[in-house]
C-alpha cells in the first residue's frame, strides 16, 4: 500500500521558499492555461492579451496602478491579520463601511470645510468604519468563539445589503433622475488625479507610506512581535503572557481600517458617490487575499503583488473584449492561483514523503 509522511520542515531557507512560490506560480499559470485551452482559447495568446492589456502600454499601465491601490491598502492590513493566523474573509464589507463612513462626511461636511480638512477627515472616517466593522468578528470570536471565516463572510452580505438600502432608501438622490445614487461629493471632497489617468494620488502615497510603516510595526516592534507568536505558536504566546484578546482587537482594527481607506479612495477618487456595492468595489476585498498571499505576508512585498494582480484585473477586462469570455474568468484566474500558492506554502513548511508498504 501506499502511504504518505507528512512532516515539518527543521529549516526553510530564502531560496527553497522563493524556488517554491516560483513553482507555485508555473504550475498555477500552467493550470490557468488549461482551463483555456477546454475554452477552445489558446493559452499563450491569452496570457499575452492579459499582460499586454495591464503593461503594454501607458494606457494600460495606468489602469492597472489605479486598480492597485485598493489592492496594495488592503492586502497590507490582511498581511498583518494573517500573520496571526486570524483568517479575516471580510476585506470586502470593511471597504465598504469605510466607503458609507467617509461618503457621509463628504456629503455633511464637504460644503462648509476646504479640501485640506475634509479630505483628512473622509480617510478618518472611512478608517473608522472598516475598523468598526472588522472589530465585529474579532469580538464574536474572543467572545462567544465564533470562527472568524464564517463571521466575517457573512458581514460582507450584511453589509452590502445595508449599503443598497441607504443608496435606495434614505440616501438616494434626488438630482440622479430616479437612479440609486447618493448626492455627488462637493468639489472639497474629490481627491486630484494625476493628470491623464484615474490614479487618486493622495489615495496612491497613503497606501505605500501604509504598508512601510506596517512592515516596520511587524518587524521591528514589540506588537509586532507579538502578533508573529500568536500565528507561529499560540501555546508558546500563551505561556510568555501575550494579551491575545488585546492583539486580536488591534489587528482587526488595523485590517478592518485599512480597507476603509480604500474605500474612501474608491468614492472620492472615482466615482463621486456612493452607489451598488459591485459598482464601488470590483471584488477587491477577496482578490487582496491572493495579494498578501503571494507577498508572503510581508507589507512591503504587497506592492508588488498588489500590480501584478492588478495587472490581472485589467487584462482580464481585455479578454473579455477581445476573446469574448466571461467576466468570471477573472475570478477563475485568482482562484485557481490561490489554490496553487496555499499548495506551495504547504511545501515550504512541509516535507512529504512516499512510503511503500507490502501487504501482510
Amino acid at each position: 500500500m501506499i502511504h504518505f509522511k507528512v512532516s515539518d520542515r527543521e529549516q526553510i531557507s530564502a531560496i527553497g521558499t522563493i524556488l517554491t512560490l516560483v513553482l507555485a506560480l508555473a504550475a498555477g499559470m500552467a493550470a490557468i492555461g488549461l482551463i483555456f485551452i477546454l475554452c477552445n482559447v489558446n493559452p499563450i495568446f491569452a496570457f499575452r492579451k492579459i499582460f499586454s492589456g495591464s503593461f503594454g502600454s501607458i494606457y494600460g499601465f495606468k489602469e492597472t496602478l489605479t486598480k492597485a491601490i485598493p489592492l496594495i491598502l488592503i492586502g497590507g492590513g490582511l498581511a498583518v491579520v494573517f500573520k496571526a493566523k486570524f483568517w479575516n474573509i471580510g476585506a470586502e464589507s470593511q471597504l465598504l463601511m469605510g466607503a458609507i463612513f467617509g461618503t457621509w462626511v463628504g456629503l455633511h461636511w464637504g460644503p462648509v470645510l476646504p479640501s485640506p480638512i475634509i479630505v483628512p477627515l473622509m480617510f478618518f472616517a472611512g478608517f473608522i468604519g472598516g475598523a468598526f466593522w472588522g472589530l465585529i468578528p474579532a469580538i464574536l470570536k474572543l467572545r462567544f468563539s465564533i470562527n472568524e471565516v464564517i463571521s466575517t463572510l457573512m458581514l460582507n452580505y450584511i453589509c452590502a445589503e445595508f449599503l443598497t438600502l441607504l443608496i435606495v432608501g434614505p440616501w438616494k438622490s434626488k438630482k440622479k433622475f430616479g437612479f440609486p445614487y447618493t448626492d455627488d461629493l462637493p468639489d472639497s471632497a474629490i481627491l486630484s488625479l494625476l493628470p491623464g489617468s484615474r490614479i487618486h494620488t493622495a489615495t496612491l502615497i497613503l497606501a505605500v507610506i501604509s504598508v512601510v510603516v506596517l512592515a516596520i510595526v511587524i518587524y521591528k516592534t514589540r506588537f509586532g512581535y507579538e502578533v508573529r507568536v500568536i500565528g507561529e505558536n499560540p501555546d508558546a504566546a500563551k505561556y510568555a503572557g501575550i494579551d491575545f484578546s488585546r492583539t486580536t482587537i488591534l489587528i482587526m482594527v488595523i485590517s478592518g481600517g485599512m480597507a476603509g481607506l480604500a474605500g474612501v479612495g474608491e468614492v472620492a477618487g472615482i466615482h463621486h458617490y456612493l452607489s451598488y456595492p459591485d459598482s464601488i468595489s470590483s471584488g477587491y476585498g477577496f482578490t487582496a487575499i491572493i495579494v498578501a498571499w503571494l507577498a508572503k505576508l510581508n507589507p512591503i512585498y504587497v506592492i508588488f503583488s498588489g500590480i501584478f494582480f492588478a495587472g490581472i484585473l485589467v487584462g482580464g477586462d481585455a479578454i473579455q473584449i477581445s476573446l469574448g469570455l466571461p467576466a468570471a474568468t477573472v475570478d477563475v484566474f485568482n482562484g485557481t492561483l490561490l489554490i496553487f500558492l496555499i499548495m506551495g506554502d504547504f511545501f515550504t513548511k512541509n516535507k512529504v514523503r512516499l512510503l511503500l508498504k507490502e501487504r501482510a
